[in-house]
Order: C-alpha cells, then sequence, then structure tokens
C-alpha cells in the first residue's frame, strides 16, 4: 500500500486550516474466505465483497490495507476495532457497534448507516463521501483530519467529542448535537442545510459563512438566553 496525506482544497481558505485527506492505494488484495469475524481477528490485505457481518463478533479486531465493499453489517461488533489504510464502500446496516474503535487513513464511501455506535472512536485522516448516515453517535470521540463531503447527516452526536480539522464539505447536517464539544479549525461552511439543535455555544473554533450565521441566529439567540424584539 502506498499513501501519502494530501491537503484539502479548502486549505488557507481563510483563516482555518484544511483538513489533511488520505490518499488510499491498496495492494493486491486476497479475497475473504468468509467463516465469520472473530474477536481480535487479524485482516490483512483482503477484500470483503458483498459480505454478511451482520450480528457478528469482531470486537478489537484489525482490518489493515483492506476493501469492504456492499457489506451488511447490522448490529456488527466491532467495538475497539482498528481499520487503517483501507477503502469502505456501499456499507449498509443498523446499530453497527464501533464504540472506541480507531480509523486511520479511511475512506468511507455512500454508506447507508443508521445508528451507528462510535463514541469514544478516533478518527484521522477520514473522509466520508456520499451517502446518508442517521443518528451517529460521537460522543467523546476524537476527530482530527476528517472531512464530510456530499453526505447526508442525520442527528448526528457529536457531545463531548473533540474536531480538530474537521470539514463538512456539500454536507448535509441535520439537528447536530455540538453539546461540550471542542472545535478547532472546524469548518462548516459547506454544510447546507446547517441545523444545530444543542451546543451552540461550543462553536468557537469553527468557521460559518454570512449567511448561515443568520440562519442561526434566532436559535444562538435562545442559547444565550436573549430575548428578540
Amino acid at each position: 500500500m502506498v499513501r501519502r496525506a494530501m491537503g484539502s482544497r479548502s486549505a488557507g481558505r481563510g483563516a482555518v486550516r484544511g483538513a489533511r485527506r488520505p490518499e488510499v492505494r491498496l495492494p493486491e488484495l486476497r479475497a475473504w474466505s468468509g467463516g465469520g469475524l472473530e474477536p481480535d481477528g487479524d485482516y490483512d490485505g483482503l477484500e470483503f465483497r458483498e459480505a454478511d457481518l451482520a450480528g457478528q463478533d469482531g470486537a478489537g479486531a484489525r482490518f489493515m490495507d483492506c476493501a469492504l465493499t456492499g457489506c451488511v453489517v447490522d448490529e456488527a461488533g466491532l467495538g475497539r476495532a482498528r481499520v487503517l489504510d483501507s477503502v469502505l464502500t456501499g456499507l449498509r446496516g443498523v446499530g453497527t457497534q464501533l464504540a472506541e474503535s480507531t480509523f486511520r487513513d479511511v475512506e468511507l464511501v455512500d454508506a447507508r448507516l443508521g445508528g451507528a455506535q462510535m463514541h469514544g472512536a478516533v478518527l484521522e485522516r477520514v473522509v466520508i463521501r456520499g451517502g446518508k448516515i442517521d443518528f451517529l453517535n460521537l460522543r467523546e470521540a476524537r476527530l482530527t483530519d476528517v472531512v464530510f463531503e456530499s453526505c447526508v447527516l442525520v442527528e448526528p452526536d457529536f457531545a463531548g467529542a473533540r474536531l480538530e480539522r474537521v470539514e463538512f464539505a456539500d454536507c448535509a447536517l441535520r439537528a447536530a448535537d455540538f453539546g461540550n464539544a471542542t472545535l478547532e479549525d472546524v469548518d462548516l461552511r459547506g454544510a447546507a442545510p446547517l441545523e444545530i439543535t444543542r451546543g451552540l455555544g461550543r462553536l468557537s473554533g469553527a468557521v460559518i459563512s454570512t449567511g448561515q450565521l443568520l440562519d442561526l441566529a434566532p436559535a444562538l439567540a435562545a442559547e444565550l438566553g436573549m430575548r428578540v424584539e
């Protein structure tokens, strides 16, 4: 696998530092033979194509230089898993358990997920492109150099998370929770719509557009206890 981190196209735009995007180049892959995931399993240079991983227990497993394409991950147990230098395309599932997992140099493309549990996870140099993710739980997670691009996020929960060099590019962000989150160089200008239900007072360290500020003004006034008459 050959990879290099790439600066985002928006780097240097305004005062915000852009996220470093991964460029993942997979080696020649071997087809996964199936048989089910194993806790603390080690998966290196494998292609999982249209595999049914629903309900399987891969807690603590390591996926290195892997491609997961069209896989079903309903209620898959992947807590504390490590996904490194990999491309995940067309994943679909509800209730996938990914608490305290690590994603580093990963592309997640066209996912259709609901209720993915990623509290306490670590995401570093990750691009989430296309698809729709409902009720994503990223509480207390750490996101560094992460790009949400051309995707739809419905009620994502970033409460207590730390976001550094995170971009939302051509991304719908609906009913997001940033309560107690810490933001640094977070670019929200590409989010449309930008809907924040909690944590508006935690947006120090983020950049938004003038139009977004006007849209958020009523909720921001309410968050600060201001009366507008």
